[in-house]
């Protein structure tokens, strides 16, 4: 039986403790890493600690579409391994902030796919608990933004056992070819 399978068959009771359990590890085990990271559906913000003073000249960064590399010269690495998944090299960027830590920005080359961790050989999150913020319908760019509110309209109308936008859109069609041809018989028409 898998973990997930395991974990249906609980209880409420019982996966209120696991969750809570998991959140719990979860947190220590990210307050352990060398840097802090949040993330958006299209991005990744890493702020990683530095001596204070640091200047972008004393560090060595290497941003690469699967591997993130930071350290001072001269020094071990701070972080350095394999990312998670790919970014897009050219709209990545690091900076150095109150000299005394290096916010690194990366931009996701999958933007529908939460990252379970930065690294690939640091403790993952379990990204199916990750709740998004709200976004606005406003926020979003005008293909994105028809897509969604035809998502809205097609899930509300069947919630109401009435017909998608794209059943609507059928049925129209069906209607003006019938306005168009009164001699045929349609009686026997089915739209699919």
């Amino acid at each position: 039986m898998s973990s997930e399978d395991a974990y249906d068959n609980l209880s409420k009771e019982e996966r209120e403790v696991r969750d809570r359990e998991d959140r719990a590890r979860e947190q220590a085990e990210q307050a352990a890493l060398p840097y802090k990271w949040t993330q958006e559906l299209g991005e990744v913000d890493i702020s990683v600690p530095v001596p204070q003073g640091t200047r972008a000249r004393d560090l060595v960064i290497v941003l690469q579409k699967k591997k993130l590399s930071v350290g001072l010269k001269g020094q071990d690495k701070i972080l350095d391994g394999e990312l998670c998944m790919e970014i897009k090299v050219e709209e990545s960027t690091w900076t150095v902030v109150d000299n005394q830590s290096v916010l690194i920005h990366l931009e996701k080359i999958n933007k529908e796919r939460w990252w379970e961790n930065v690294l690939t050989h640091h403790p993952k999150i379990n990204t199916r608990k990750i709740e998004p913020g709200n976004s606005k319908l406003s926020d979003l760019d005008g293909e994105t933004r028809g897509m969604v509110e035809k998502m809205m309209f097609d899930n509300q109308q069947k919630q109401l056992g009435k017909p998608t936008s794209d059943e609507i859109k059928k049925m129209e069609a069906l209607k003006r070819f019938q306005d168009a041809h009164p001699e045929m018989d349609f009686s026997n028409a089915k739209i699919s």
